[in-house]
């Protein structure tokens, strides 16, 4: 009777596995490297993304799957991001050199959230730390602007760079600190020298109310130079390039952290 109640308890449990399993999508065919579930990003956006990751893979190895998912599924956004990068097998086998950047978007009853997850061969690189603080100084203040785009991509670069030893977890991190005020400093200057050509007259010598000799005001548009928008001229969506050939077989260890808006 004991081992028919343990037999039936290990089927329920199997029977429950599987079902949570199939709370993971299958990757999206044809095989890419961004995999936008919820149409987060437009077909130039996508393709900009995908171009830039399949870049990066061929050049490294290291494989980044930006995936965007319209729910959770009711997992930990963490479990989830590290079970999808297990499943799909994100990175090299042998290397675990996957990085998972996953993105739940807000709705009307749920806020927003992302995590990043990392594998095993990473996680010296790019600790949950680090991770963490991505989120928070890259992707949720563009989030919060509804430039996801943006976010994403600011998040890559840094991913890209600390994958390739362009700078050092710590490196960053101190960058990342100092950011903020070095950017206030720049801004004072740029702002003072901005004052002083508004101000200068042509004909030199100082500001008159009302007097312009001759030359008037230069005055910079809000909008910043150029004026318009660029789309890139990507038309329909498109890698930029070859085919990519699908993930390699990696596997994650809960590595990474999240956040949310």
């Amino acid at each position: 009777m004991i081992k028919r109640f343990i037999l039936f308890l290990t089927l329920v449990a199997g029977i429950g596995l599987s079902l949570r399993a199939q709370d993971i999508p299958e990757p999206m065919k044809p095989r890419r490297i961004v995999n936008d579930f919820t149409g987060l990003f437009s077909k130039q956006e996508q393709a900009a993304l995908e171009r830039k990751l399949r870049d990066f893979n061929d050049s490294t190895s290291t494989q980044i799957a930006v995936v965007t998912v319209p729910s959770l599924g009711g997992y930990d956004i963490n479990d989830y991001a590290a079970r999808l990068g297990e499943k799909w097998g994100v990175g090299q086998k042998g290397k675990d050199n996957g990085i998972v950047l996953l993105i739940k978007p807000k709705n009307n009853r749920e806020s927003g959230q992302v995590a990043i997850s990392v594998g095993y061969g990473l996680e010296g690189v790019i600790p949950d730390v680090i991770a963490s603080r991505i989120i928070r100084n890259e992707i949720i203040p563009a989030f919060q602007q509804g430039n996801y785009y943006k976010g994403v991509d600011k998040a890559l670069t840094v991913l890209t760079d600390l994958s390739k030893g362009e700078y050092t977890a710590d490196e960053y991190k101190k960058k990342s600190e100092g950011g903020g005020v070095f950017d206030i400093i720049i801004g004072i200057i740029i702002f003072a020298i901005l004052l002083s050509l508004i101000f200068r007259r042509r004909g030199g010598g100082g500001y008159s109310p009302g007097h312009t000799s001759g030359g008037g005001f230069f005055i910079f548009p809000m909008g910043g130079f150029g004026g318009g928008s660029s789309s890139g001229g990507f038309g329909g969506f498109s890698s930029g390039g070859g085919s990519f050939g699908g993930f390699g077989g990696g596997s994650f260890g809960g590595g990474g952290s999240s956040g949310s808006w």
